[in-house]
């Protein structure tokens, strides 16, 4: 099984740049990048909301996970 993160899709949805997604949920560019590519080993919560929010979305939204 395997978590897909699909971030940079709902970004592009709303036009919203990596900066100012880490200025509206108070997360670094650095950190987003990494929740972004994938290579995040996980994600809080509160961050996750706060970026749905932010998004106006559902973490199904961005998190899809693939069964192969």
């Amino acid at each position: 099984m395997t978590i897909l993160v699909n971030l940079d899709v709902m970004m592009a949805k709303r036009k919203m740049s990596l900066n100012e997604l880490s200025q509206r949920v108070g997360v670094t560019n650095v950190n987003l990048s990494i929740l972004k590519t994938g290579k995040a080993k996980g994600v809080r919560f509160d961050t996750l909301a706060a970026i749905c929010a932010a998004l106006d979305c559902q973490p199904g939204d961005i998190l899809e996970c693939v069964i192969s």
